[in-house]
């Protein structure tokens, strides 16, 4: 990893990004909001820094505020040819309204070539698998020409996000990984969203407060585990992108 400029609790001039370097950059700076969070990660890397993007919520809160404060970010989403149509549909209000730069990342599969190489309906049989192809395996390509990237994570999400640093060590794409919002509560994320008159999926007003593709996704009743429509009937809570380590394509 580059060696960068760094202005919190690290008193070198130059930083070799490590697992322990993130990890105390991470809790210095706990109780930071996003905007320092991003600042610091544009400060540091730059044009190698970059933000990935479902279009959820959190998505939606952290293009406003990259918007604002470094516009030419490039911006990604994991197209899998499986989206709602009313995500693409965000996807161009978005362009329309913040003038995101959005890049447009694709496993280069197409559904009928998945079918013939592994079966109909794939993400119903082995959703592991079907994610692992058309995202998991086409975000590591990409992220492999930047140093950092920016995601929505929250901890109180699942549990496996719980302990997520605002600043944290990606071991699966080794590059550092900034979470901006990963304090934030579900209604911090909403509260921003309407101060500021934002544009947010509509599916979210019918009961699917996470969206992906709408193969694998349904709405929960209230009350239930917000996550629980993404893969219904499966163990599955993580498409794989934000897990430790990746299995060999």
């Amino acid at each position: 990893m580059s060696r960068q400029q760094n202005k919190f609790s690290l008193s070198v001039d130059t930083v070799e990004w490590t697992p322990e370097s993130a990890k105390q950059i991470g809790l210095s700076l706990e109780g930071s909001s996003p905007q320092a969070v991003l600042r610091w990660g544009f400060e540091n890397f730059a044009s190698s820094i970059v933000m990935a993007t479902g279009f959820g919520p959190e998505g939606v809160v952290l293009m406003h505020l990259v918007s604002e404060i470094r516009p030419e970010t490039v911006v990604f989403y994991l197209d899998t040819d499986l989206l709602f149509s009313h995500t693409y549909e965000l996807r161009d209000e978005l362009v329309r309204r913040l003038g995101i730069r959005f890049e447009r990342v694709h496993s280069g599969i197409s559904l009928p070539e998945q079918a013939f190489r592994h079966g109909d309906k794939l993400w119903e049989r082995d959703p592991d698998t079907c994610c692992h192809i058309r995202k998991v395996i086409p975000q590591r390509q990409f992220l492999a020409n930047y140093n950092a990237w920016i995601t929505g994570i929250r901890r109180d999400q699942t549990a496996f996000r719980a302990n997520t640093g605002l600043v944290e060590w990606d071991y699966a794409n080794k590059m550092i990984k900034l979470n901006p919002l990963a304090a934030w509560t579900s209604d911090q994320v909403w509260e921003h969203i309407h101060t500021h008159n934002l544009p947010y999926n509509p599916l979210h007003d019918y009961g699917y407060p996470s969206i992906g593709c709408w193969t694998c996704t349904k709405p929960v009743e209230p009350g239930e585990d917000p996550r629980s429509g993404r893969w219904s009937g499966n163990a599955k809570t993580e498409c794989g992108i934000h897990l430790p380590t990746i299995k060999k394509p």
